[in-house]
């Protein structure tokens, strides 16, 4: 039987680079989007025409009703990427208003509360299954104008360690993995040359991150090769904790 994965916000940067590396691994991919079809529908066939198989389905995360639809669209869930991003505002705390910092942190919650729980009841009656929650070193810094962004992924990360613990006796492991800052269209308008110099010196690979280095870790949890891990917070930052800036 071909394994399925279904991954929220698919479409472009780490979701999309986790969509093909799947792929490549032989589970049939569900690539879950929310506006742009047009670039679901490329990640799709780039699966396809690498010999694997997908297909683009729409639905709001956000959304309880449209989770609903995209969880029955699924014959059975094996592996579970929680990707959708969020939009943070990078504000001080003095300027924000409390609608956009509120706003950040549900948002980052319902994203994936609605399909973790109908996941889960899928997986729970399957008797096993894997989840991965794409959270952010943020949580654990301190850099200006990311208190709303940074507060969201620390709830995210409680959230996930709660469903490790809730979900483990049903046979689903469930871990986290946590990039540093990476090369996407979502980072773009904060990139600089002199940031992403910064990065490359905190780097054992010598350049930022790219989609396909956290799309790689994702993979090997999601493969088997972390069977008996659960409940873990993988940082994915190529040594930024550790070395000198």
């Amino acid at each position: 039987m071909q394994r399925i994965a279904l991954i929220t916000g698919a479409g472009r940067g780490i979701g999309a680079a986790t969509a093909l590396e799947l792929g490549r691994r032989g589970f049939h991919v569900i690539v879950n989007y929310h506006r742009d079809a047009a670039a679901a529908a490329s990640v799709a066939a780039e699966i396809a025409a690498s010999g694997g198989s997908a297909q683009a389905v729409q639905a709001d995360v956000c959304e309880p009703g449209q989770v609903a639809d995209l969880v029955a669209a699924c014959e059975r869930v094996d592996a579970l990427v929680c990707n959708a991003n969020i939009s943070p505002p990078f504000a001080p705390l003095t300027e924000l208003s409390w609608p956009d910092f509120s706003g950040k942190v549900i948002g980052e919650l319902s994203a994936v509360f609605h399909v973790t729980q109908q996941v889960l009841d899928l997986m729970r009656k399957q008797g096993e299954g894997r989840i991965v929650y794409v959270s952010s070193l943020s949580a654990d810094l301190v850099r200006p104008g990311a208190i709303a962004h940074a507060t969201a992924k620390a709830a995210l990360n409680t959230f996930a360690q709660h469903v490790a613990a809730e979900a483990g006796g049903w046979g689903i492991a469930v871990n986290t993995v946590a990039p540093a800052g990476v090369r996407t269209e979502g980072s773009a308008a904060m990139r600089t040359p002199q940031t992403e110099a910064a990065l490359a010196r905190r780097s054992v690979l010598g350049r930022m991150l790219d989609p396909r280095d956290v799309a790689a870790v994702i993979g090997s949890v999601l493969d088997g090769g972390f069977g008996a891990v659960a409940g873990a917070h993988i940082p994915v930052d190529a040594g930024y904790r550790v070395l000198p800036g």
